[in-house]
């Protein structure tokens, strides 16, 4: 198994201190390079604390030396494409647990600013948090099993309400809805 600590710190922009804080409990920065480099032994409870401090699954620190990773190979900038020094794999968001698990809706028929073969990735919000979500896009269950899609525009204590992408879509009111998930990732084929 090959120990992608390193690659995935770097890639989230964090130095070995940072990783060591975000820890719980917190550790040192010479703890966490020892694990990287495989000097000292990445254990279960080790791959879960630093998998935590990294907000990505423990699964996803270490792989098969025969898998094939997708990788990144370039950035654009302002004047244009620019291969990086190395290439990096690709590393795709994934939730830690309770209210910030991501869950996916996939975009059958074009509808606003979203295309038929769109996957949306989106993030439970627990309903404390969900003032700061005015004006972005939101997935809400509603009964029966169904479920309401778009920009919120408006909140009061028991209801939220919802305006569908789309033009002359009218405006979707659901009463308590349990959860809430806001629009964090769009995956669009070319």
């Amino acid at each position: 198994m090959i120990n992608r600590i390193r690659d995935i710190r770097k890639q989230k922009g964090l130095t070995l201190a940072d990783v060591a804080a975000r820890c719980v409990p917190a550790t040192t920065a010479q703890t966490i390079g020892r694990l990287e480099t495989g000097t000292r032994n990445l254990s279960l409870v080790w791959m879960n604390r630093i998998a935590a401090a990294l907000e990505v699954e423990p699964e996803v620190l270490v792989r098969s030396e025969t898998d094939s990773q997708t990788r990144i190979v370039a950035r654009l900038v302002e004047s244009g494409a620019e291969a990086l020094t190395a290439p990096r794999d690709a590393i795709l968001p994934t939730a830690l647990s309770g209210d910030a698990t991501l869950v996916a809706m996939t975009v059958e028929v074009s509808a606003g600013e979203y295309r038929a073969g769109d996957q949306i990735w989106l993030r439970h919000i627990s309903a404390e948090d969900y003032s700061r979500l005015v004006n972005r896009d939101v997935l809400a269950p509603r009964p029966g099993g169904r479920f309401a899609f778009g920009r919120l525009i408006d909140r009061d204590d028991h209801r939220v309400a919802l305006l569908p992408p789309g033009v002359g879509q009218r405006q979707m009111v659901i009463d308590n809805p349990p959860w809430l998930a806001v629009a964090e990732m769009l995956v669009r084929r070319l």
